[in-house]
């Protein structure tokens, strides 16, 4: 049975989209984007733009259209019965369409992939008009993650 990811979360006024792979179990029980506690993206976002950790759905719909920040994964159906990027890799069978999420549609300035394989399968599958740039992910299984990093591509937001 394939796992379908979620719609894509943006708006016309969003000018950052942030690229995962695919979500994992615990964000596809939440319902939404990094539901894993244990994930460093939503206190990222928080810390980078001074805002309270958002902890509902609303909060962070909240935050991210405050801020102009478009979420999607660039997997949107697969088989993966895990959170693994490694068994994803070799098993997905559909790749996300970025076209309504791009100029001009929306006000997307870059593509920010969090993870390597969102990044790889980004620059294999699209030429895209707009910079793509590879962050570390905020998986808590990454111990290369760096905030300062995410701070640096970000903070043409504020």
């Amino acid at each position: 049975m394939n796992n379908i990811a979620f719609k894509p979360y943006y708006n016309k006024d969003s000018k950052v989209l942030i690229l995962g792979s695919f979500p994992s179990i615990k964000s596809r029980q939440d319902g939404f984007y990094y539901g894993n506690k244990q994930n460093r993206f939503w206190k990222t976002i928080a810390n980078i733009f001074e805002e309270p950790l958002p902890t509902t759905i609303i909060e962070k719909q909240t935050l991210l259209n405050k801020y102009k920040i478009a979420l999607y994964d660039i997997v949107e159906k697969s088989p993966l019965k895990g959170s693994s990027d490694l068994e994803l890799q070799k098993d997905y069978t559909l790749i996300s369409n970025l076209d309504k999420l791009l100029p001009p549609y929306t006000k997307v300035e870059k593509i920010i992939c969090n993870g390597k394989l969102a990044y790889n399968l980004t620059i294999q599958n699209f030429n895209l008009q707009v910079p793509v740039i590879y962050m570390q992910s905020t998986s808590p299984a990454n111990p290369r993650y760096n905030l300062k990093d995410w701070l640096d591509e970000l903070i043409f937001l504020k």
